[in-house]
C-alpha cells in the first residue's frame, strides 16, 4: 500500500509540475502563471506592465555566496562558491512562486543534502517585494516556500525535515523602492537548523 500511495504522489508531482511548466517560461510553477494570480489582487508595477522583471544579472548585487547563518557549522561544501550547496537564496521573478531555470540545480543540491542527512531539518523562509497587500504578499512568500518544498519532497526529502514560514515584505533584503532592491526582495532562503 505504501508503495501504491508513493507512486501515486510521483505521479501527481509529475502532472503538476509538467502541466505548471507550460506557460512557456520553463521552470516550476505549483500556483499557476502571473496573469492568475495578478487577478488576486497583486497591485501591478506600470513599469513592468506587459513585461517580465528583468532578468538576475551579475552586477545586480545577489548575494548567493556561503551564508553565515548557521551554514559554518555544516560543512566545507556550504563555503565553496562552485558549489551550489553556498547558495541558500532562490531568487523569483515578479508576482510569481516559479522555480527560475537557474535555481533548480541549487534545490536539487539542497534536496540531495538533505536526502543524504535525513537528521538535518531547514526551514524555507518565502519573502516577497512590497508591492501589493500585506496578505497577498505573505501568501506569495508561502506559495514560493512550498514551490521549493514540493521541488524537495520530489526529490526524496522526507517532510518532517522541512518547515516552511512566509514572511511576505516583512523581512526585505533590500530597503530600496526600485527593481534592483525589488529582485532582492523576491525570494526563498534556505535556513538549516
Amino acid at each position: 500500500m505504501k508503495y501504491i500511495k508513493s507512486l501515486l504522489l510521483l505521479v501527481f508531482v509529475s502532472v503538476v509540475i509538467t502541466g505548471c511548466s507550460s506557460d512557456g517560461e520553463g521552470g516550476f510553477n505549483l500556483f499557476g502563471s502571473e496573469d492568475e494570480a495578478a487577478t488576486t489582487g497583486y497591485k501591478d508595477d506600470p513599469s513592468l506592465s506587459g513585461t517580465e522583471s528583468p532578468g538576475l544579472s551579475s552586477d545586480a548585487g545577489f548575494d548567493q555566496g556561503y551564508d553565515d547563518g548557521g551554514s559554518k557549522l555544516l560543512g566545507p561544501e556550504f563555503s565553496d562558491p562552485n558549489n551550489p550547496l553556498s547558495h541558500q537564496t532562490i531568487y523569483f521573478m515578479y508576482d510569481s512562486s516559479q522555480v527560475r531555470d537557474e535555481f533548480i540545480s541549487v534545490v536539487q543540491a539542497h534536496a540531495q543534502y538533505l536526502v543524504a542527512n535525513p537528521g538535518q531539518r531547514i526551514i524555507l523562509e518565502g519573502h516577497a517585494d512590497e508591492r501589493g497587500s500585506r496578505e497577498y504578499n505573505i501568501a506569495l512568500g508561502e506559495q514560493r516556500a512550498k514551490s521549493v518544498l514540493l521541488m524537495m519532497e520530489v526529490q526524496g526529502v522526507s517532510p518532517g525535515q522541512i518547515e516552511v514560514v512566509s514572511y511576505g515584505e516583512e523581512k526585505p533584503a533590500a530597503m530600496e523602492l526600485d527593481e534592483a532592491a525589488w529582485q532582492l526582495n523576491r525570494r526563498v532562503e534556505v535556513v538549516y537548523q
